[in-house]
């Protein structure tokens, strides 16, 4: 019988969840993704300088102020990382915009814009990128924008219901939804242990993929951020899952037999009803779910956290050149 990876693969497009080029040609995965977290550790990597030294030369090249030359550096670092992993993917990279912009829909636009015409100046089309902005109302309307431009996105740190209704509504190409990260909260608030089937943020993810089914959205769901492969092995059937190194090589390593959980056209359930989502109703709903308001704002702290990590790296490699 083959691997775990294997059989997944023949059910499920697995990303690569890295900015490690290393790991990525390892494990051939159809896409990738990365974000800043992911990019300021592989930008720390001594393989990996040369792509920083050229986004820095390049950043120059532009002229600007100090702020602007370490925006330019950053968004050209990001599109250098996603360059060198389309040479080994056959399908798509995603590239984050500034977590910091997640509440400002018409910067979010013209960010997302730049990295897509950084990305066309390398020879890249736009079909083989994919935007990520945070599930904010106005990160959803930003993508809902740049869907009707031909630019797909990919919502990130989504939790809950609202988020994922309004992205369906709105055209959105691709969401991810944080399984781990909800598991995270429900562990800490009741401290009580899940299996994988009963796993909070697997049960969020079938939710969703059932709706979407039902309803006949065009999204694609994809698995996100796991804690244990029991998760990953759960979701199964999932449209895409995107997944870290160590458990692409757990997966590997496991050659037991992985049936497949989620199907296109299975019995739904007989209580998923259609919503309907203006401004006010996404955010009451928001408002009404602890769990997604408090991931959701701690992920953007996050991932804004780590972007000043790099860009503090940035900057001190701008001052000694």
């Amino acid at each position: 019988m083959p691997d775990k990876l294997t059989q997944l693969k023949n059910m499920t497009v697995v990303v690569a969840d890295t900015g490690d080029i290393n790991s990525i040609r390892k494990y051939t995965p159809e896409d990738a993704t990365t974000n800043p977290s992911l990019i300021y550790k592989a930008s720390q990597m001594e393989e990996y300088r040369h792509l920083v030294i050229k986004a820095l030369s390049w950043a120059s090249d532009q002229g600007g102020c100090n702020k602007e030359k370490i925006d330019n550096t950053l968004d050209y670092l990001a599109v250098s990382f996603g360059r060198e992993i389309l040479n080994i993917v056959p399908g798509r990279i995603s590239t984050e915009v500034d977590a910091r912009l997640s509440f400002d829909t018409e910067q979010t636009i013209e960010r997302a814009r730049k990295l897509i015409q950084l990305y066309e100046n390398e020879g890249i089309s736009k079909n083989r990128v994919l935007i990520k902005i945070a599930a904010t109302w106005e990160g959803i309307r930003a993508a809902e924008a740049l869907e009707k431009e031909g630019i797909n996105c990919n919502l990130t740190l989504l939790f809950g219901k609202a988020q994922a209704i309004a992205c369906a509504e709105a055209g959105v190409f691709l969401i991810s939804p944080f399984v781990g990260r909800i598991l995270d909260w429900f562990k800490s608030k009741g401290g009580k242990d899940y299996t994988a089937e009963t796993d909070p943020g697997v049960q969020s993810v079938k939710w969703i993929y059932n709706y979407y089914k039902k309803f006949q959205y065009r999204t694609v769901v994809m698995g996100a951020s796991f804690r244990n492969v029991g998760e990953i092995e759960e979701l199964a059937g999932c449209d895409r899952l995107t997944i870290g190194p160590n458990f692409l090589e757990e997966l590997q390593s496991d050659t037991g037999n992985l049936p497949q959980k989620l199907q296109p056209d299975s019995d739904y359930p007989a209580d998923l009803e259609k919503i309907s989502l203006d401004e006010k109703t996404f955010r009451w709903m928001m408002n009404e779910d602890t769990m997604a308001t408090e991931k959701l704002a701690e992920g953007i702290r996050q991932f804004s956290a780590d972007l000043r990590k790099l860009e503090r790296l940035i900057s001190a490699l701008t001052e000694n050149r």
